[in-house]
């Protein structure tokens, strides 16, 4: 019997690791989500990750050839390293592409950040599909922006735009190298509310940023906590807002569950500072748009891997497989050696497969390779630590050419 292809997506988080096995037209077969394991440090959770994502191909599609990998993470991802990345210790030092291709041999594997990979998700398929230029703002574990132009998301010059937990926060700033001052993501994310409201005593350690906007409703001191937060999240979002001159603005994120104190703030304080106010809405994925967008660059990576098989003959000597028009940003070849790409769009291509790629236009990494049905093994990963309990949510079929809806939300979209 022939079993058709599936395609595998996967989103790194700082608390949680996201997996969805789908179709090759991007129709969700199967998900599960497991904690992070990030206390255990980096190592264990990618190799938790993907003994996550080995399970999951298991059991929703054992017979199917996976075609292709797209990985989402926090911190900028590049084969060897991933830059940018605090939440869990080790996490930059990982050889995030490489491992990821020796996890899955012979497989086409993209990767991006999360919060473009959202980005990527939310103009395809959700709230920004169609509004140019648009922004995507991730208020998660951590806080980062992504800016959406022509239909691409903007990766910038060392694929790091968007990356505004970086701001500075006052004058005093102004020259101080990254160790000498507080960022913003340390005072304005779901990672630092907790803190802060510990710090000043009006939460124990151990809180969540929920618990922390929960307890503001009747602790007027906490309150205070909120609108503090969420005026210095105002400023920044309404100077990107200026920058940009966006038609839209999306917010997606864990933190995205507080809106009825979140978006009024920025909703007032956007239209009183923008010249020409951007409409803010609450992501059409609050949760999952990093996890959609890494099943968009697997199904991206597959249908380029059958466009270039089914027009090698014709190809020029020089040709770049990925035509997509991505360019997908800080590429490098796989084999037996590769290029250093940057630039271009929001992920990163990375080659498996027969043979050495060239690095070709844009930042765009050329790919080869893709193993034939029954070719397929994966090596074993040591996770290291006791297995967490898996929050497996269940998925509604769509139909093809659609991106199925999450059980319970009725959201359903189309692919194209």
């Amino acid at each position: 019997m022939n079993h058709p292809p599936v395609v595998l997506g996967l989103d790194f988080g700082g608390t949680k690791i996201a997996v969805a096995v789908c179709d090759v037209a991007g129709n969700k077969l199967a998900s599960v989500a497991v904690p992070s394991r990030g206390e255990l440090g980096a190592v264990a959770s990618f190799g938790h990750g993907v003994q996550t994502a080995r399970d999951l191909l298991k059991s929703a599609a054992p017979d199917s050839r996976l075609a292709a990998v797209g990985a989402a993470t926090f911190g900028i991802p590049f084969d060897d390293r991933v830059e940018l990345a605090p939440a869990i210790d080790g996490w930059g030092a990982l050889r995030f592409g490489d491992e990821l291709r020796t996890a899955f041999p012979g497989v086409r594997v993209r990767m991006a950040t999360d919060a473009k990979a959202a980005a990527r998700a939310e103009s395809r398929w959700g709230s920004l599909a169609g509004y140019d230029p648009a922004v995507y703002l991730n208020l998660g574990t951590g806080l980062a922006a992504a800016i959406v132009i022509g239909g691409r998301v903007l990766a910038g010059g060392h694929a790091a735009a968007g990356e505004i937990g970086y701001n500075l926060r006052t004058l005093e700033d102004v020259g101080r190298e990254l160790g000498h001052r507080v960022m913003l993501e340390d005072m304005v994310s779901g990672q630092a509310l907790p803190g802060r409201a510990a710090a000043a005593g009006l939460s124990p350690d151990g809180h969540s940023a929920a618990d922390v906007f929960q307890a503001s409703r009747h602790d007027p001191a906490v309150d205070g906590l909120i609108s503090e937060f969420v005026n210095e999240l105002a400023f920044h979002l309404t100077n990107l807002a200026i920058l940009v001159d966006p038609v839209r603005i999306a917010v997606g994120g864990g933190m995205a569950r507080s809106w009825d104190r979140i978006g009024p703030r920025l909703t007032k304080a956007l239209r009183a500072a923008v010249p020409f106010p951007p409409e803010l809405v609450v992501a059409h994925f609050p949760e999952d748009a990093p996890l959609l967008g890494a099943v968009a660059l697997a199904v991206d990576a597959a249908a380029n891997a059958s466009d270039t098989a089914a027009n090698a003959s014709d190809a020029p000597a020089n040709a770049d497989p990925d035509a997509d028009g991505d360019g997908d940003g800080a590429g490098s070849g796989g084999g037996s050696g590769g290029g250093a790409g940057s630039g271009g769009g929001e992920g990163s291509a990375t080659n498996t497969g027969g043979g050495a790629a060239a690095n070709a236009g844009g930042g765009a990494a050329a790919e080869a390779g893709g193993g034939a049905p029954g070719d397929q093994t994966f090596p074993e990963i040591d996770t290291h630590g006791s297995e967490g309990e898996q929050d497996r949510r269940s998925w509604t079929h769509a139909g093809a050419g659609s991106a199925p809806a999450v059980s319970g939300t009725g959201q359903s979209l189309p692919l194209a």
